[in-house]
């Protein structure tokens, strides 16, 4: 028995055989809902395994589990899917049909093993595809790989340097089709929504263009590093930047677990600060980061850790400093800094800085979408955001304030020779601190 669902025809394309269907625009449009539906109808005129994921899904309260649950009841169809707490899966006469239709939820990033073993899907939905990194596409895509099969992706675009934007967009596979789905081609856009629509559009017209109308942001509002990124950008230093095997690679963490575990790769030649790969995970051991360090093919001078790295683990009463030495790495601690300063720090550093476009791609995300929070009254405070863009721009800080003590260290040095060396009537003095 068919869904009898009305589509608008913006949404028609759904229904071609394509093997990408993108979806993208402003709010309102009915984007969510018209894939719903859509996946609805096959579900339920043939088995259909289907994924439903996002970049980060910490609980199936972050997936469209809700938004199918719903629809399922309002097209009468309980006696056909059963809704469980992480699945919906086709029932008959009750019980479930081994080989029927199935919903999975998953979260794609730092979910690459349990994507890669995903077998047989018929359909992937991609929903707030915006944020999604360029790692998660690549193991995603090839994973997907049964005849027939259909890759959804939906959002509303952020920025035009986003890795989905270029992908899908900018650059769209072939046996795509791309569907731009604003507020006007949904048939039932609601007064409310309609009515804020309208005072958007007259208090500040950039940002109705973005909210309703799916156009890219120039920078997001509060964007920390807009500037340093743009002039990167015109200069020229986001390009490729090989890896010189004559120079040391130093790695600059940030800690997490629950959160995101960051490092940037630095290699420092003449001046220059090149980043040159970028490595993020969550919820391993700080070994394995360790062993992937060891398996690229980079010859390392020093890991640099932050100060919560000299804390003891309790699970094995070793703090990860000790855990890195006992290992055979050269470690040093990053000096505590203010976030205020550090990112001081870092925006003079920046000039100096050449990134990897390729290696450092989910890098230079995080960078781009850092951004200062909000305070209590909707201006933006001093404090940054603490979100998945931040520990991406928090080791990129650690790089700065690193080398800015490792700059003092130097100057204390030499300082400390100097007075020796005059003493003992030496001309070969090193005085170049004193010009720094």
């Amino acid at each position: 028995m068919p869904i009898d669902a009305h589509f608008p025809a913006a949404l028609q394309p759904l229904f071609e055989p394509k093997r990408y269907k993108i979806l993208f625009g402003g709010r309102g449009g009915g984007k969510s809902w018209g894939i719903a539906n859509y996946l609805l109808a096959q579900a339920n005129s043939r088995p259909t395994r289907i994924l439903c994921c996002r970049e980060y899904q910490t609980s199936i309260r972050e997936s469209v589990h809700r938004l199918l649950s719903d629809m399922i009841r309002s097209h009468g169809l309980v006696h056909r899917f059963k809704v469980l707490d992480t699945a919906i899966r086709e029932v008959r006469n009750g019980q479930e049909v081994e080989g029927g239709s199935e919903f999975i939820f998953e979260g794609l990033r730092h979910n690459a093993g349990k994507i890669r073993s995903l077998e047989g899907l018929d359909k992937v939905w991609v929903e707030e595809a915006a944020n999604v990194s360029k790692t998660s596409w690549d193991v995603l895509i090839p994973t997907i790989r049964k005849d027939g099969s259909e890759i959804i992706v939906s959002f509303n675009p952020e920025l035009e340097s986003d890795e989905t934007y270029q992908r899908f967009i900018a650059h769209p596979p072939r046996d795509a089709v791309l569907m731009k789905v604003n507020y006007d081609a949904n048939p039932w856009f609601p007064e409310v929504l309609r009515r804020e629509m309208e005072d958007l559009r007259q208090r500040d017209p950039d940002s109705y263009a973005h909210v309703y109308l799916g156009e890219c942001r120039l920078t997001l509002d509060g964007a920390i590093y807009a500037k340093e990124l743009r002039d990167a950008t015109e200069e020229g230093r986001i390009t490729s930047v090989p890896y010189d095997p004559n120079k040391p690679v130093s790695v600059y963490f940030d800690l997490g677990w629950q959160d995101l575990t960051t490092a940037w790769f630095a290699q420092h030649i003449a001046g220059e600060v090149r980043l040159i790969d970028y490595l993020e995970g969550s919820q391993r051991a700080f070994p394995s980061y360790l062993r992937e360090l060891q398996a690229r093919e980079y010859v390392y001078a020093t890991i640099w850790l932050p100060h919560d790295a000299e804390a003891k683990q309790l699970g094995t009463g070793r703090s990860i400093e000790e855990i890195t030495r006992a290992a055979g790495w050269r470690v040093r601690i990053v000096p505590r800094l203010s976030v205020a300063d550090g990112i001081s720090a870092a925006r003079t550093l920046f000039p100096t800085i050449w990134f990897d476009r390729e290696r450092c791609a989910d890098g230079l995300q995080a960078l781009r979408h850092y951004r200062y929070d909000l305070d209590p009254n909707g201006q933006f405070s001093r404090a940054p955001l603490h979100d998945h863009a931040s520990h991406g721009a928090d080791a990129l800080r650690y790089v700065a304030v690193a080398m800015q003590e490792a700059r003092r260290a130097t100057w204390r040095d030499d300082a400390e020779a100097l007075p020796r060396l005059i003493q003992r009537g030496s001309r070969g003095a090193n005085l170049t601190w004193m010009t720094r």
